[in-house]
């Protein structure tokens, strides 16, 4: 706080400018801060007047620090020295300052600006910076634009849906298609009703392969993989697929064995090169975007492209409203409900001991209809976000807080299912005594002829308890990754 006082007093007194504006815009990190701050400049109008001084960094820090404060009763000051501004490194600061504040009153003059800017051919060295504006003013004229609606569910269209490469054919046997096969994320097909295709629930990605002119490696500069990107089907299968027109705001992923610094680099570089590229019918938004260019290395070190469309409704896990970290994916969940499917009784009484959000529960019953269905779970704030998710899924659970141990209830379950605790803290020999426990409170609460259907990556504590317990068998095992490290269980009564 007193290092905010001297900062203001100095900046006040029009003491070592440069210093005070950097040092005070780094203590309004704190909130605390940021609160003391303006209560201490009032209007920010001594803030304003640096707008005026020679120093460009001076004029820099100024405007972004008028941005950090909301200070909007500035607002006009700041526009017109942005008008003003001759050093173009500057310019966009004030922008981004401005996007902060209502600009309703200069919104014409800044599209007249943008038009401008994005027919004007920059100077090498001032390119970079002749972007930088352009981007900034696209972020405030945004605020006009209310995305774009998808119109693409009858065209034909190529797709790939991601899902677990082991069981693929879960997937593939609920798609209508002109023409499917695999892929190495799942399955490619050629579609021509998108509408029926994301009802299906075991897919966990919708992608759109994208053809580009040449191949992609890692030797391609980032100018060139942009432009690549760029001259590819990406911005007609956007056009085709939606009723507005461009700009399309993107963000751009890449997925290879750059680090992360290098990565964010070339992403960078490639994607100002898409927007030049496509006389910025193609937006770089990493914060508020609609698609995502997700770039991938393939084992021939070539890159594959694909589009992925956050404009499509993707309504089949709308339930899900809340989630914890050891919350199962919910097509995850779907798949392996699929895969136990023959074992599903209709009308079932069905247990979940560790519940967690309810996502396995609902997906049991979304699969085939229960009768009675019980949710378990030791963590209170995850039972209190199954019973939300439960309501908005419109499926009738009884939610208990409670440990499974100590759970008693009248009558037996045809099927107790769960996805298992991982060890975490656990030592071996814990884990190792919680199967015990938990096998031996299963088989007091399962009916003579219902199943277990339990998901974990413990299975040598499952083959333990099996040899240790006699009334169960193991029916079946679904080993879900090429690591074989988790697993579905289908255990059941022995006759």
């Amino acid at each position: 706080m007193i290092m905010v006082k001297d900062d203001i007093l100095k900046i006040q007194k029009k003491e070592d400018l440069r210093q005070s504006l950097s040092s005070l815009r780094a203590s309004l990190k704190d909130m605390e801060n940021v609160k003391a701050a303006k209560e201490l400049l009032g209007d920010a109008r001594a803030v304003a007047e640096l707008l005026k001084e020679e120093d460009p960094k001076v004029r820099k820090n100024a405007a972004a620090l008028l941005g950090d404060l909301g200070a909007g009763n500035q607002a006009e000051a700041l526009y017109q020295a942005y008008v003003k501004e001759e050093k173009r490194f500057i310019r966009s600061v004030y922008l981004k300052a401005l996007g902060k504040m209502d600009v309703s009153p200069y919104l014409s003059n800044l599209k007249e600006q943008y038009d401008f800017l994005a027919q004007y051919t920059p100077l090498k060295e001032e390119k970079k910076h002749v972007s930088e504006e352009l981007s900034a003013l696209e972020q405030i004229l945004r605020t006009e634009d209310k995305g774009h609606t998808f119109t693409g569910w009858r065209e034909r269209l190529l797709v790939v849906l991601t899902t677990n490469t082991s069981y693929r054919e879960v997937t593939e046997k609920q798609l209508y298609a002109l023409k499917k096969g695999s892929h190495p994320l799942g399955i490619k097909a050629i579609v021509e009703n998108l509408s029926d295709v994301v009802k299906i629930r075991t897919f966990r990605e919708l992608l759109f392969p994208l053809s580009l002119k040449e191949d992609f490696t890692a030797d391609v500069s980032p100018g060139d993989g942009g432009k690549l990107l760029a001259s590819s089907n990406l911005l007609p299968l956007l056009e085709k697929c939606h009723r507005e027109p461009g700009p399309f705001y993107f963000r751009l992923e890449i997925r290879n064995g750059m680090d992360l610094k290098e990565r964010s680099r070339y992403a960078l570089k490639a994607a100002r090169a898409m927007e030049e590229e496509s006389a910025r019918q193609l937006i770089n938004s990493t914060d508020d975007y609609e698609f995502e260019v997700r770039i991938l290395a393939g084992k021939d070190k070539k890159m594959r492209a694909f589009l992925k469309m956050n404009t499509i409704p993707m309504e089949r896990f709308n339930y899900r409203l809340h989630t914890i970290s050891s919350s199962i994916h919910p097509s995850t969940a779907a798949l392996l409900m699929e895969l136990a499917g023959p074992y599903l009784k209709k009308n079932a009484q069905i247990l979940d001991p560790c519940c967690g959000v309810g996502t396995m529960l609902l997906e049991r019953c979304k699969k085939v209809p229960a009768r009675e269905i019980y949710g378990i779970d030791i963590f209170g704030d995850a039972v209190l976000g199954a019973r939300e998710n439960a309501a908005l899924a419109k499926v009738p659970v009884h939610f208990i807080h409670r440990d499974y141990f100590d759970f008693r209830h009248e009558y037996l379950f045809d099927e107790i299912i769960a996805n298992l605790p991982m060890r975490g803290k656990r030592t071996k020999e814990e884990q190792d005594e919680f199967y015990r426990k938990f096998f031996d409170k299963s088989q007091e609460h399962l009916a003579s002829k219902g199943y277990m259907i339990l998901y974990c990556n413990e299975g040598a504590f499952v083959k333990k308890q099996l040899r240790m317990h006699p009334m169960f068998r193991l029916e079946k095992e679904f080993v879900m990754g090429q690591k074989g490290d988790f697993a579905l269980y289908i255990i059941g009564v022995k006759k």
